[in-house]
């Protein structure tokens, strides 16, 4: 059973519900160690001034801002202590919303929010009033001594909570030089192609069909390995030639791949004359 990282109530207007959060996902990536070669001993990591290359001991060890090339700002322990933020137990909802108007971009890590039975009456009202009028809740939450911006909104029949990116840690697109403008419209015949291509491909969202295949084949390779099985890397490609594209042509390729071959007309016998 997981456990609660994080327990308080959502607050808004005048209304409490008190809830628990759990993480709402795992990473499944294969990790390793750094071994030295022929003893399988591990390798450790020390911290060592990069003055006299000798070892320090964290007692010895400060905290300082880089403000210009080789000059720090040293913030001590009672100092950070004097800025963390005031650990609370609530989430504080300032606004309600629209769920569709929140762009993936700014969601970070999401929690499952859950309760306890005294308060399932108000949480259970919280998520079908979010769900029929489909707005998500923005506030702000405290949590290992951070505060964050937080999203509230149904999934899956029930709460979540979001931390959010603030508006000033998303890259504007206008940065990229690299976008094309808005101006250079493609031609209609190419963007009808497009859109019949991208209808062809067209399926309901199911995450349970798409999977990670190189983590997969990873620990496929670390079984076989600990089985005494030899590994052969397959022979290594040549890079592919850059070729200029027709995209009217790739186009018009991509979309007759995706039609469905039509059967053959089955012939139909010949009519025998009658006897006469």
């Amino acid at each position: 059973m997981p456990r609660p990282i994080w327990s308080g109530a959502i607050s808004f207007g005048l209304v409490n519900v008190p809830v628990k959060a759990y993480s709402a996902v795992h990473d499944h990536t294969v990790h390793f160690h750094q071994l030295q070669k022929g003893t399988g001993a591990r390798i450790q990591y020390q911290k060592v001034s990069a003055s006299t290359g000798r070892k320090v001991d964290d007692d010895n060890i400060e905290k300082g801002y880089e403000v210009s090339k080789g000059k720090y700002v040293v913030v001590d322990p009672e100092e950070f202590d004097a800025l963390r933020p005031q650990s609370t137990r609530s989430v504080d909802i300032t606004d309600f919303v629209e769920l569709a108007a929140v762009d993936p971009i700014y969601y970070e890590n999401t929690y499952w929010l859950g309760t306890n039975e005294d308060s399932a009456r108000a949480y259970r009202l919280l998520l079908e009033a979010m769900e029929e009028v489909q707005r998500v809740g923005i506030g702000s939450v405290v949590m290992r001594n951070k505060q964050y911006l937080a999203a509230i909104r149904p999934l899956d029949g029930a709460l979540a909570m979001s931390t959010m990116r603030f508006a000033d840690e998303v890259l504007p697109r206008s940065e990229i030089d690299d976008v094309p403008s808005a101006r250079s419209k493609p031609a209609p015949k190419e963007l009808r192609l497009a859109t019949q291509i991208i209808e062809s491909l067209a399926a309901d969202w199911d995450p349970r069909k798409y999977h990670d295949t190189y983590t997969e084949e990873m620990r496929d390779l670390i079984e076989r390995k600990a089985k005494g099985k030899k590994i052969e890397a397959p022979a290594e490609k040549g890079a592919p030639k850059a070729e200029v594209i027709d995209l009217m042509a790739a186009l018009e390729a991509s979309l007759e791949g995706r039609r469905p071959k039509r059967k053959p007309a089955k012939s139909r016998p010949a009519k025998r004359r009658a006897a006469g």
